[in-house]
């Protein structure tokens, strides 16, 4: 079969110019001008984040171990997850350290009422050191408490959830889980809809750390992607508890088709993309083609990027794909989706339609202009206004080190890495524009940002945000958007599992207008988010009806009522 990139090659050659070989390390290119300065088109506005970072009391440093040796892992950063660990209902914060056995561990903190966050990181069985790279939350033997899943350069670890409110155990081994590659993001997806929610590592490069990379000129720097043959994606099964009445997992790669194309990936969402109402993955290649796994319903998927046109960009050529997120971004009631590139590239947003297939609408949603580069990792499509359209935040930061210091304050080091982060306001109609220059706090200060988790961490309704950096803070944003409209949020439970319905696909009606999101905590780069289902409702102050469509198929339909509140839906006490 004639490659998809041919006709993209022979195009730039015959319009004069050079054909990018890309990857997020950087390869052959043509040369850039660098990155702008972000740019606001329209008169200064309110801002929408304020950093909360120090008066909640979140004090962690991202440990990125030592410089010199440019070891590849250390560029990649390190993720957060935000979650209810101790079930009072608050979010609580769980932040990677990557500095390696002999670095700083990762880092729990419980939210107390009132906000502030207190570290209960010692004695909890999360504060490990390692090459810690990116975390899943689910929970995997459905008794009620979510279970942490850590990816890490050479392994994996899960932790179960004891159920205390203070301590998980490690039961990696026990649990069969072995995946001795460079684990980067990760997601629960029940696949076969048995009620036990499967496991999706996206594995990165086969990367030998003796092996030099310089530039041009001679001077030592991180690798490309392309240096290094891509691993595959790994799928463990879930069997359900075992013998001693901890849960089981088989790795069911080979058997279910993932192991055939292997690749550089580094972000991974799952979603029904075909409307089967069978969970598929998206995985995002750095330098290579997209995959999109289909789930077939027989345990097994076929690959098909290239048929639903998520594979290349729009001229078939491959990016640099690190974060992935997904949304209804014109509202047609499809998912559509977001990943992230480098600085001398562009995002891409994949519109959807027909049901199953895409088309590259970047240039028309007007989120590659001239101040809106970055080398982007997470991040997140967001309602932050409430009105109704959402809207979309990148942070980004640097692989290949720049002419010129963004950050002298990060070192004689992190600094050439640093940029600025972006935020965009949607229109609803699949358009954006970009809003960054009136956040300073989010986007003033250039970092070398990695992580983006999202979720209403302080419980007023609207989305909130967590960034990670390499070797440098994680800093909690609250959203203090003025003149926010009404919200609802609701997290979909199935009693008979006594857990969250990953996967379960909520639609709103309300006034006049519908919505449509995911209840699933994954997507963004190495993080993992709130679960429940957001929804900004703009001026309609109460909802006509909820209809969710559950993991295993079936639907039912809950009454509406007033807006600006929390709900929890059970499986069982609605309609069908």
């Amino acid at each position: 079969m004639t490659s998809a990139r041919t006709p993209a090659a022979a195009l730039f050659w015959l319009m004069g110019g050079a054909l990018v070989i890309s990857g997020m390390f950087g390869a052959c290119r043509p040369k850039s001008d660098g990155p702008s300065e972000t740019v606001d088109p329209e008169p200064a506005r309110a801002p929408w984040f304020r950093d909360v970072t120090d008066e909640v009391g979140l004090d962690f440093v991202h440990d990125a171990g030592p410089l010199g040796s440019f070891f590849m892992p250390q560029a990649l950063g390190s993720g957060a997850a935000l979650f209810d660990f101790d079930g009072d209902g608050l979010l609580d914060i769980y932040l990677l350290q990557n500095g390696g056995p002999e670095g700083k561990t990762n880092r729990l903190y419980r939210q107390l009422p009132g906000g502030r966050f207190q570290d209960v990181s010692k004695g909890s069985g999360l504060d490990f050191a390692g090459h810690n790279m990116g975390v899943a939350i689910g929970d995997v033997n459905n008794d009620g408490h979510p279970d942490v899943l850590v990816t890490q350069y050479g392994g994996i670890r899960l932790l179960l959830n004891n159920g205390d409110g203070k301590t998980f155990m490690d039961v990696t081994k026990e649990a069969g889980l072995h995946n001795p590659a460079w684990g980067m993001s990760a997601a629960f997806l029940d696949y076969n809809r048995d009620g036990w929610l499967d496991l999706v590592v996206v594995n990165y490069v086969d990367y030998d750390p003796t092996w030099p990379c310089t530039t041009r000129s001679g001077e030592p720097q991180y690798c490309s992607p392309l240096t290094f043959p891509g691993r595959v994606a790994k799928l463990f099964r879930n069997l359900g508890p075992g013998k001693n009445g901890v849960v089981r997992f088989e790795d069911v790669t080979v058997a279910s088709g993932l192991a055939k194309l292997p690749g550089p990936g580094l972000g991974v969402c799952c979603a029904d993309f075909d409307g089967d109402g069978w969970p598929d993955i998206f995985v995002a290649n750095d330098g290579k083609p997209n995959r999109l796994w289909i789930n077939r319903k027989d345990g097994t998927f076929a690959e098909e990027a290239v048929q639903r046109a998520v594979a290349y960009n729009g001229m078939g050529v491959t990016e640099s794909g690190m974060g992935v997120t997904l949304g209804d971004v014109d509202g047609d009631g499809l998912f559509d989706i977001f990943v992230s590139h480098l600085t001398e590239e562009t995002n891409t947003l994949w519109r959807q339609g027909p049901r199953g297939f895409f088309t590259d609408h970047t240039k028309a949603s007007r989120v590659a202009g001239p101040g809106d580069r970055g080398t982007g990792f997470g991040v997140v499509l967001q309602d932050f206004d409430h009105d109704g359209a959402l809207d979309l935040a990148v942070v980004n930061g640097r692989i290949s080190r720049a002419a010129e210091s963004a950050a002298p304050a990060l070192g004689p080091h992190w600094g050439f890495y640093a940029e600025r982060n972006l935020l965009f306001v949607g229109d609803g109609k699949g358009g954006f524009r970009n809003i960054s220059k009136s956040n300073p706090a989010l986007c003033g200060t250039p970092n070398v940002a990695r992580g983006l988790a999202c979720g209403d961490v302080d419980g007023d309704g609207a989305i909130d945000l967590l960034v990670t950096t390499v070797a440098g803070p994680a800093r909690l944003y609250r959203n203090v958007a003025p003149d926010r409209g009404h919200w609802l949020l609701v997290r979909a439970v199935d009693p008979a599992l006594k857990r969250d319905a990953l996967g379960a696909e909520v639609r709103v009606k309300a006034g006049g207008r519908r919505w449509v999101r995911q209840m699933s905590p994954d997507g963004s780069y190495l993080c993992s988010s709130d679960t429940r289902a957001h929804f900004g409702l703009g001026t309609a102050d109460r909802v006509e009806s909820i209809e969710i469509l559950w993991p295993d198929g079936s639907t039912e339909c809950f009454p509406g009522g007033p807006a600006d509140r929390s709900l929890v839906l059970h499986k069982g006490k609605g309609v069908r």
